[in-house]
């Protein structure tokens, strides 16, 4: 299961606390995004294939004549770019700012901003991107790493994570979280569904652990799941340790952690989990990066298990079941 002893958890990066010096910089109108593998379905809708590497959700993309990988982050709050592929142009203005990751901090971090975000027919305005060092994320990896995209691209979108069919959906909504594609987007049925609350950037859900309740962060780029090792030592009996495992974080930091398989997850009667891939760690410092207080995170194992769909405005999760194979 566990491959080898160095894996990735990309928690942070959306985890932004600023206070370093930082550089403005500017992309020009005819600089865009486009995703060349995308389905357009119509003005508001579109499919995007993914690929999974290991467990992070991972589409192809074309910016400033460059065609990479860009991972899905629900927990990242901007987009951010490879500075190792998108070298610092023309400088507009300093401001005072540091990026703070879960492990530690982020060197570095520069800032651009997207005059136009564009996916075919979608066009995002005025779009900030932060720049930073993701290197050693490519390099472990080994795959031509472009950027992430975060919650400020992804919240005008209902969002459908589909890792049966390897697919994203996204469907623009208005601010209210109505769809304005008035087509039926999805072929399955939607069977449950659940409320969140989103502190700054962060899906934030309530859930039980052995039928204790906590408060789990969702996050896409998490490839395993979470668990605070301060947890009620009930909740923690559900958690079965394995081996040690050291991560890696977005600013390059390691920590070494316990991991295992965590049972008797549920986040109401009608929706609960098999055993899950986690790892039991500290999450002091993230909860202080992301001004929360998370017992946990459900990350790749969660949306492996629930075929889910996000909608920002309205604050709600969604899920479709996955189809039964008959033999």
């Amino acid at each position: 299961m566990y491959k080898t002893l160095t894996t990735i958890i990309i928690f942070l990066l959306a985890a932004v606390n600023y206070a370093n010096t930082v550089y403005n910089y500017a992309f020009s109108e005819k600089d865009n995004i486009t995703f060349s593998k995308a389905e357009i379905l119509n003005d508001h809708t579109a499919r995007i294939p993914f690929k999974l590497i290991d467990r992070l959700i991972v589409v192809e993309a074309e910016l400033l004549n460059k065609k990479g990988n860009f991972i899905i982050d629900t927990g990242s709050e901007a987009l951010l770019l490879n500075k190792v592929h998108f070298p610092l142009r023309h400088r507009n203005k300093v401001k005072k700012q540091q990026a703070s990751g879960v492990i530690d901090n982020i060197e570095n971090p520069f800032e651009k901003r997207l005059q136009e975000f564009i996916l075919h027919n979608f066009s995002l305005k005025n779009k900030n991107s932060d720049v930073i060092d993701l290197s050693h994320i490519e390099k472990s990896k080994k795959m031509h790493l472009l950027g992430i995209i975060g919650y400020d691209i992804l919240k005008d979108y209902e969002v459908f994570i589909d890792l049966h069919l390897n697919q994203i959906t996204l469907s623009k909504v208005d601010r209210y979280g109505n769809k304005l594609d008035q087509n039926r987007i999805y072929l399955e049925k939607i069977v449950d569904s659940i409320d969140f609350k989103l502190r700054r950037h962060t899906i934030v859900v309530e859930g039980f652990i052995n039928d204790k309740k906590v408060t789990f962060g969702v996050d896409s780029a998490a490839e395993f799941n979470q668990i605070n090792k301060d947890l009620d030592k009930d909740a923690l009996k559900s958690f079965y340790p394995k081996k040690r495992l050291t991560l890696m974080g977005a600013g390059n930091g390691m920590i070494e952690v316990m991991a295992g398989k965590l049972y008797r997850v549920k986040l109401s009667k009608t929706i609960y989990f098999g055993p899950m891939n986690t790892v039991l760690t500290n999450l002091h410092k993230m909860n202080q990066a992301f001004g929360t207080n998370l017992d946990g995170v459900l990350g790749y194992e969660f949306f492996a298990q629930k075929r889910t769909i996000i909608n920002y405005q309205k604050e709600k999760l969604y899920f479709i079941d996955y189809p039964i194979l008959r033999q």
